[in-house]
């Protein structure tokens, strides 16, 4: 075998399997409804497509400082300042090939062999191996739907050993969509505030969140925690840009210089004309934020009432993203003529199979006995998966 350990560590996504058979049905000409997607499903604003092509037009396609553009980072540092309170010089902020290139920069550049990270589940699918492949150890707590799958102070409590280095922390959360209120998160802080601990906050489904609901960037909570957060942000699901490849840390000077360092010798800068396209994301306009989110939160309303009608599924209604993430555990153990239901991942296939609808298995998670759908497609395509899932489950006993 040819390969090294650190790849040998990595596990194959549930999500990618069913990905590829749903793709593979596709192409048979088979109706396939997809709520397994984590991008919106708008197109990028015309505003930003036009910034994109001016700087085709102005020839601004050569390299760019590795960081990224100045004026790139300027908008950044105004954004959070306009909408975080937060104060970032520029040598505090860098720009790289999308949120998940800074959450793995973060990881690479602050991770020692043995150091323990703290991740809540149900998490994003990358974070443990991102950690795995940086040598650390993943230290996985498990949230409560009772508690809308929030991380608890006094498990944070209990979590924490001399080992302890960072906690990771989705706000609001891919795959549930939850987020966190202010004063949750300073519970949390408290706990940590006397500890030598790290906080790596996601934050990219930031603008998506829904009625009263206030969004409170961790960083924001006090100048200590500002000192420990390791912010990570982007344009990609506020914009509908998601192909433009393009997120930002901010936080303190000398891991921001060691990601800056990492990133000189993988991917160097971002994409050049998507920086400038960035730059009227952030600077131009924001009401188109808010017509998409009327249009999610009337998706969510109806995708929720009509799961939760179904025998046996509970699902928790969010503030934020554009997930739900139902509890179909009632149907473990029952079967079709064929096939039986055991786990997350066979319901998954089920509904595939027998619905024509893919979504993702709650073990991806960390989170086995539930699944994630992802209401960013048409309301037209959310009636029909609730008719089509009805169908299928009835199939069950």
């Amino acid at each position: 075998m040819h390969t090294s350990e650190r790849v040998n560590k990595i596990h194959v996504s549930p999500t990618m399997q069913v990905a590829t058979e749903a793709k593979k049905m596709k192409a048979e000409g088979i109706n396939v409804i997809d709520l397994s997607v984590g991008e919106p499903d708008f197109p990028t604003p015309h505003n930003i497509k036009e910034a994109a092509k001016k700087a085709i037009d102005e020839n601004q396609t050569r390299y760019t400082i590795n960081a990224g553009t100045i004026e790139l980072r300027k908008a950044i540092a105004q954004k959070l300042k306009r909408d975080n309170h937060l104060d970032y010089s520029l040598s505090e902020i860098i720009v790289s090939n999308g949120a998940k290139q800074c959450v793995y920069n973060s990881i690479l550049a602050t991770v020692n062999e043995s150091d323990e990270i703290i991740i809540p589940a149900p998490y994003w699918v990358s974070y443990p191996d991102m950690v795995s492949m940086a040598n650390g150890k993943s230290v996985i707590i498990e949230t409560k739907e009772a508690d809308g799958f929030k991380l608890k102070p006094e498990q944070l409590e209990s979590a924490l050993t001399p080992k302890t280095k960072i906690l990771i922390l989705c706000n609001p959360s891919n795959p549930t969509g939850s987020a966190y209120t202010k004063s949750e998160l300073e519970s949390l802080a408290e706990v940590i505030k006397n500890k030598n601990v790290l906080v790596i906050s996601d934050e990219i489904y930031e603008k998506l969140t829904y009625g009263d609901f206030k969004f409170v960037s961790f960083a924001s909570i006090s100048q200590e925690m500002k000192r420990r957060t390791i912010l990570v942000n982007g344009v990609s699901k506020t914009y509908a840009m998601t192909g433009w490849r393009i997120g930002y840390n901010a936080g303190p000077e000398d891991i921001i210089e060691a990601i800056n360092k990492i990133q000189s010798h993988s991917t160097s800068n971002a994409s050049s004309v998507s920086q400038a396209a960035a730059i009227e994301a952030l600077a131009g306009p924001q009401y188109v934020i808010g017509e998409m989110l009327e249009e999610f939160k009337l998706r969510q309303e109806y995708f929720h009432k009509e799961l939760t009608s179904i025998k046996g599924i509970s699902c928790y209604k969010p503030n934020g993203a554009f997930f739900l993430f139902p509890n179909v555990s009632h149907y473990f153990g029952k079967s079709t003529d064929v096939f039986k239901i055991a786990h997350s991942f066979d319901f998954a296939m089920h509904i595939l199979y027998e619905a024509h609808i893919a979504a993702v298995p709650g073990s991806a998670f960390g989170a086995e006995g539930y699944m994630r759908f992802s209401y960013a497609t048409s309301m037209e395509n959310l009636k029909e998966a609730i008719l089509r899932l009805k169908k299928a489950l009835s199939m069950l006993s």
